[in-house]
């Protein structure tokens, strides 16, 4: 017999608007016009990644960051929006929290929850416009093959969307229950004519509007068809917490995302990538998709790639990572992220610092 779990529909949820948020859009959006803050010892390293920038993309090589919910809670939203309209970064990577922050502030203006109180409370992460919104993104985009990042970027851009005809759904499952096909889609037709079943989801429009939609670093991704990859786990985020939370649907989302990732990786022959504030999602998912893309790369004739890797984050560090591993009997060996980035036959750069002083004097460094 299976093991007992609990009834999802026995949660119960909360109006968004009912919980006091940490921070509002207005406390922490930062300005791309204003002077940057001293980056203190990351300047020579700045410097130096702003000129590998631009040559990898001189050359059309990728230009790759990662980055962890801070980023968008510490306001760098506007930033790296500038980034990507500038050509300077193709690829957006992050974990599914720093889509949630990217999805409340677009939504409402505010986000970050008192986690201690919540938790205490029976309600942390229960807030029925996060996890349902969230979830009617991924399970709209992926009747169309799109990722997690994609469909949540394109939900907050069009303030919405639509989902079709619960005949029309139900009549594309029997007719292949009928007739088997390789159809990749048909799994997620299953998923969503199971949700608008089960949950009351009607067919035709939804208006869902997004009136800080421009601070959204999903829905410029989206606008500028940039790539956005979201690399989530199950039961990492709060919306989990609600009724309608189903891993197949957001697993199915984070794997197309994976791919699409892979497929980015592939591209950074001369390129750059950058982990910002992501000790653990970024190096995670960086030595995997690049396996995949140095075997395909053998597989045509090719060289492996030999990637430039900048490391932003706040620990301090005794050890020049730029000279490779540290002996096993340093402190700094026993540092995860680095020693798994420093593993993958490229150069690695370890920059300390604040994440706001690191990407604004990397922009201001790279608008000139």
């Amino acid at each position: 017999m299976p093991h007992k779990r609990i009834d999802p529909r026995q949660i119960r949820v909360h109006p968004l608007a009912s919980r006091r948020s940490k921070h509002t859009l207005d406390e922490i959006r930062i300005d791309p016009e204003a002077p940057a803050p001293d980056p203190g010892p990351m300047a020579a390293g700045i410097a130096q990644l702003a000129e590998r920038i631009r040559a990898a993309r001189q050359r059309g090589a990728a230009v790759i960051l990662a980055y962890g919910a801070h980023l968008v809670k510490n306001g760098l939203g506007p930033i790296v929006t500038r980034l990507l309209e500038g050509g300077w970064i193709t690829h957006l990577a992050t974990n599914g929290a720093g889509t949630i922050h990217d999805w409340e502030y677009a939504f409402q203006g505010r986000s970050e929850e008192d986690v201690r109180t919540h938790v205490a409370r029976g309600c942390f992460g229960h807030w029925q416009e996060t996890g349902l919104y969230i979830h009617l993104a991924v399970l709209a985009g992926a009747i169309e093959g799109r990722g997690y990042g994609e469909s949540l970027g394109r939900f907050i851009w069009e303030e919405g969307c639509q989902l079709p005809p619960l005949e029309e759904l139900a009549a594309s499952l029997a007719e292949w229950s009928h007739r088997p096909i390789d159809d990749e889609l048909m799994p997620a037709r299953a998923e969503l004519l199971q949700a608008m079943t089960r949950f009351g989801l009607h067919s035709g429009p939804w208006q869902v509007p997004h009136p800080h939609r421009g601070f959204s670093l999903s829905a410029n991704a989206y606008r500028l068809g940039v790539p956005l990859t979201v690399h989530p786990g199950i039961g990492y985020d709060i919306v989990y917490n609600h009724p309608i939370a189903n891993g197949a649907v957001l697993g199915r989302g984070a794997g197309i995302d994976y791919q699409v990732f892979a497929a980015g990786v592939g591209r950074l022959a001369g390129g750059v990538f950058l982990s910002v504030g992501s000790a653990i999602m970024a190096p995670q998912i960086f030595e995997k998709a690049l396996s995949l893309a140095n075997d395909l790369r053998l597989q045509q004739g090719q060289e492996v790639l030999h990637p430039y890797i900048a490391v932003n984050d706040l620990a301090e560090l005794s050890w020049d990572w730029s000279r490779g591993e540290p002996p096993v009997a340093d402190p700094a060996y026993y540092l995860r992220f680095c020693k798994s980035f420093s593993r993958m036959g490229g150069e690695l750069s370890y920059l300390g610092g604040d994440n706001r002083a690191f990407l604004q004097n990397l922009w201001q460094a790279l608008r000139v």
